[in-house]
C-alpha cells in the first residue's frame, strides 16, 4: 500500500526490455541515434506537427532547460504558487535562466485563475525598465492539485500571454494522465491551445527515468539554443540512446496511455472508497492519478498503522498518488482498513 508518489514506483518490464535491446553494438551519441530518430519522428505523429525532441534524465532538468530557452534573465516566468518549478526545484528555473524572475499566481485547485493572470499581466507593463516582463507562462497539467487544465482553459491563458512577446510552457511530468482523463488528442491539449514547449514526462509512468522536451513550431528555432544549454549545464546524456529506447518501448501500441489509465482508474476507486467514509472530504476533483484528502486523525493512524505509505501534504491534507503498477488489493486492503 504504497501511495507516497509514481517516483517510488519500479519501471515497467518493457521498457527495461527495450533497454537492454538498444545495448547491442555502437551508435551514434548525443542524440544522434536511430533511435532517437525514430521517436522523433514517432511523436510528430501523435502530435500532429513539426516539431524537435531533446531528451532529459528528470523532470526538474527538463523544465529548467526548456525554461531557459524561452525566457531571458531578465523575464519573468508566471506560474501557479503551487507550481513545482517554484516549490519543488530548488531554484534550478532561476538557476538555469541566469535570473529570471518567477512570479507565482493563485487560483483553485493549483490552476492559474484567468482573474490572477490578467491581474499580473496588467501590474507587469511592458517596456517599463524597473520591472521584469512576463516572458513565459507555466502551465502544469496535470497540476499539484491533481487537477486538469481543459484545451479550453489552457487557450484562455495562452492567448493572454500571447497578446505580449512571451510563449507557453507545459509541465507536463503527468501529462499522459491529463490526457486519458480528458479524452483530446495531445495535439489539442499542447500547440493548438497555445503551448510552445512541452516537458513531457515518463518517469511517473513507468520509465526508468526519461523525459522529452518537446518545442512546437513557434520555437523550433531555439533547438540550438537549447541543446548548447543543456551541454553547458552538463545534462546531455552521452549514451541518449538508451532514453529514447525508454520512450520508444513506451509509446509503441499506446502503452503510454494504457499505463495512465491504469493509475487513474485506481485512483478514482481510492477517492470514491474513502469519501464514503465518515470525517473524510476529498479536497480537489480527481482528474488524474493522485488524491489529496482530509482525513480524521485516528483514521489517518489507523491507515498508517496498517502499512498504507502516503503523504501529509502543506495544507492539512493527505495525498495518495497511485502508478501503472497499482493493484486492486492494495485499494481493497486500504479500504478495509479504514473501515475498520
Amino acid at each position: 500500500m504504497n501511495f507516497l508518489s509514481d517516483t517510488t514506483a519500479p519501471a515497467h518490464p518493457a521498457l527495461i526490455e527495450a533497454i537492454g535491446a538498444a545495448n547491442a553494438g555502437f551508435a551514434a551519441s548525443y542524440g544522434a541515434d536511430e533511435i532517437s530518430a525514430r521517436v522523433e519522428a514517432r511523436l510528430k505523429t501523435i502530435f500532429e506537427t513539426d516539431l524537435k525532441l531533446l531528451f532529459a534524465v528528470s523532470g526538474t532538468a527538463s523544465n529548467a532547460l526548456a525554461l531557459s530557452a524561452l525566457c531571458p534573465a531578465h523575464g519573468a516566468i508566471l506560474c501557479h504558487d503551487e507550481a513545482h518549478i517554484h516549490r519543488d526545484e530548488r531554484g534550478a528555473p532561476e538557476f538555469f535562466t541566469g535570473g529570471a524572475k518567477l512570479i507565482p499566481l493563485a487560483g483553485a485547485h493549483a490552476k492559474i485563475s484567468l482573474e490572477a493572470l490578467d491581474r499580473a499581466l496588467g501590474e507587469i507593463p511592458e517596456g517599463f525598465v524597473h520591472s521584469s516582463p512576463a516572458r513565459v507562462l507555466s502551465l502544469s497539467n496535470l497540476t499539484e492539485s491533481g487537477t486538469a487544465y481543459t484545451p479550453a482553459e489552457v487557450a484562455d491563458r495562452a492567448e493572454r500571454i500571447h497578446a505580449r512577446p512571451a510563449f507557453v510552457h507545459m509541465d507536463g511530468a503527468r501529462f499522459s494522465n491529463a490526457l486519458v482523463t480528458l479524452g483530446c488528442t495531445p495535439a489539442e491539449l499542447t500547440w493548438k491551445a497555445g503551448v510552445d514547449a512541452l516537458c513531457f514526462g515518463a518517469t511517473k509512468n513507468g520509465a526508468l527515468g526519461a523525459e522529452a522536451i518537446i518545442l512546437f513550431p513557434s520555437v523550433m528555432d531555439r533547438f540550438e539554443e537549447l541543446q548548447a544549454r543543456q551541454k553547458r549545464a552538463g545534462h546531455m546524456a552521452p549514451k541518449m540512446r538508451f532514453l529514447a529506447a525508454q520512450f520508444e518501448a513506451w509509446l509503441k501500441d499506446d502503452l503510454w496511455l494504457d499505463l495512465a489509465g491504469t493509475a487513474n482508474a485506481h485512483a478514482r476507486a481510492l477517492a470514491g472508497g474513502l469519501d464514503a467514509l465518515d470525517g473524510v472530504e476529498v479536497m480537489h476533483p480527481v482528474q488524474g492519478n493522485e488524491v489529496f484528502i482530509r482525513l480524521p486523525e485516528a483514521l489517518g493512524d489507523r491507515l498508517v498503522a496498517a502499512g498504507a505509505r502516503f503523504y501529509q501534504w502543506p495544507d492539512g491534507s493527505c495525498r495518495f498518488v497511485t502508478s501503472w503498477c497499482t493493484q486492486a488489493s492494495e485499494i481493497s486492503a486500504l479500504l478495509d482498513a479504514a473501515r475498520a
